[in-house]
């Protein structure tokens, strides 16, 4: 087997996370067209295209297959570093993770501030879907995410943090306008907010109800606390994760619209790396989880 150089390795990593060449470049203290050269001799050495030349570049399956090598390669380099007592070793290690954006707004972050200081540690976090955040891990993109799948991604462990709950939701006089009749109904017609085209809670929710999707009347609000907002606007009705929907309730300026909440499994996959950080942050994020989120049969 052809060896991969490890100079060449690095920089595809560099291209990968910074986005250009000419990011990489800069990063890595190299020419743009080193940077080219390396990445060229490493598709050479592979007998593969490993990224296309868009803006920013994207990963072709042999790309993702060599800067997960990469990342598991730096990891352990730095694990290294720090037994060793090697200069350098007091570097931050960097951790990207995939987190879904309610998980982001509400019960994450403070997990995270739970994760010592020793070794530092600089978090990248990616906010995706809580459906398509195991896309980033196989992709290389990330070593851990906030995931919907139980079904651990090829090289990673999952373990169960908990439920996510969701309260269908509407400003009181949104609810008094549309919700007139039979609730099945009314959820189906009413106007809804969404918070984008992957988003399937709503009609998941009046699927369960009704047996139909949400009206076609929907807003699009990417943003956690801006589809809260939203909601308690009076654009339409939406399912609002607990902790941002539990203050509006209580002041009156969203009503709750049936006693039928739904909880959402959310899962931690991360690749099976032997990193101190990473298990760290695994400790940090199950332990937030477990004050913040709803038991799940297991």
């Amino acid at each position: 087997m052809t060896d991969l150089p490890l100079d060449q390795v690095r920089t595809l990593l560099a291209v990968a996370d910074e986005g250009t060449f000419d990011a990489a470049a800069a990063v890595l203290h190299v020419t743009p067209s080193a940077v080219s050269q390396r990445v060229k001799a490493l598709e050479q050495r592979t007998g593969s295209v490993l990224v296309t030349r868009t803006k920013p570049v994207r990963l072709t399956e042999p790309g993702q297959v060599v800067v997960r090598f990469a990342r598991r390669l730096a990891a352990l380099e730095r694990d290294a570093r720090a037994e060793l007592g090697m200069r350098g070793a007091n570097e931050p290690v960097r951790l990207p993770i995939a987190v879904n954006a309610d998980s982001l707004a509400t019960w994450f972050l403070p997990a995270l501030a739970r994760v010592a200081t020793d070794p530092p540690v600089c978090f990248e976090l990616h906010r995706e879907d809580q459906d398509h955040t195991t896309t980033l891990l196989r992709d290389g993109t990330v070593m851990a995410a906030v995931t919907s799948s139980a079904t651990p991604v090829q090289g990673c462990s999952v373990r169960p943090l908990g439920g996510l709950r969701y309260l269908p939701c509407a400003n009181p006089a949104f609810a008094r306008r549309w919700f007139t009749g039979t609730f099945a109904d009314d959820v189906a017609a009413a106007p809804v907010v969404v918070y984008d085209r992957r988003d399937d809670l709503q009609d998941a929710f009046v699927r369960a109800v009704s047996g139909r999707d949400a009206s076609v009347s929907r807003h699009y609000v990417p943003a956690s606390e801006s589809f809260a907002d939203a909601v308690t606007a009076g654009f339409g009705w939406g399912m609002v994760p607990t902790e941002q929907a539990g203050p509006r309730l209580r002041a009156g300026e969203l009503e709750l619209l049936a006693d039928r909440p739904m909880d959402v499994p959310l899962y931690w996959q991360q690749w099976k790396l032997d990193s101190p950080a990473l298990s760290a942050v695994a400790e940090a994020v199950a332990a937030g989880a477990a004050t913040s989120l709803r038991r799940t049969a297991s």
